[in-house]
């Protein structure tokens, strides 16, 4: 009796073992599964990144464009809109207006303010320079006035921009300042500025750059060969445009 009762207590534990041991590991389709999962959401968390990052950089490419953009303006605004009306030599014979416009260079007269490092009256030279087959606009400052009496005039070069693919003005204005006036290539040789002054800049990059237009605010024809600012006229810059 007692060794039936053993031989029954092996059976229950041999039959019962089977149900209680747990798996020792996964299987190859479970493991194919697992990792076709995680490339999937590796696929996409670096899609995203991605997408990010060229949203970003373009975003970045767009702000550096509109800040190229204004800086250009800025400049001519601030500058070739308050243009001097003045007289390299006051000599009759040999007596030449500072303002000489062509149709990738230009050059006229303007004032810094005091608090700039330039103060005073500067001559601007704007070209269109080719360096290492890249082009670009250089603005040359060339003061009016030495600083003092002896010194020579300290010039100083800056770019305007770079990677310049054309680079093209035009003026508008008449011969007396008063009359109807015509737009023109060149500007050279006259007795008065231009009514207005018409910047075309196109970059190697494609980008589109709007026309700019310059109303010079000092127009008409100067009495004084030395400075001409108290005899100016200011005419209407608006009429008879085409």
């Amino acid at each position: 009796m007692i060794k039936n009762q053993v031989q029954g207590s092996r059976f229950k534990v041999q039959t019962a073992s089977p149900f209680n041991l747990a798996p020792k590991g996964f299987t190859l389709i479970e493991v194919l599964i697992a990792m076709t999962l995680l490339s999937i959401m590796v696929m996409l968390l670096f899609g995203s990144l991605k997408i990010c990052a060229d949203s970003w950089e373009k975003g970045e490419s767009k702000i550096t464009d509109v800040n190229e953009i204004a800086v250009v303006y800025n400049f001519f605004q601030g500058h070739l809109s308050v243009a001097k009306p003045l007289w390299k030599n006051l000599a009759e014979q040999e007596k030449t207006f500072y303002f000489q416009g062509r149709a990738q260079s230009l050059q006229f007269v303007s004032a810094f303010p005091a608090s700039a490092g330039r103060a005073g009256l500067q001559l601007f030279s704007l070209d269109l320079l080719e360096e290492d087959n890249v082009q670009y606009i250089n603005v040359t400052l060339t003061p009016i006035v030495p600083a003092a009496e002896g010194e020579e005039r300290q010039k100083e070069e800056v770019t305007l921009i770079n990677h310049v693919s054309d680079f093209s003005l035009a003026y508008f204005g008449s011969e007396d300042g008063v009359s109807a006036g015509t737009w023109t290539e060149e500007w050279l040789n006259k007795e008065v500025l231009p009514r207005l002054v018409k910047i075309n800049i196109n970059l190697e990059s494609g980008v589109y750059w709007p026309e700019i237009i310059i109303d010079l605010k000092i127009t008409g024809k100067t009495e004084n060969p030395g400075l001409g600012l108290d005899s100016t006229t200011n005419t209407d810059n608006s009429q008879n445009l085409n």
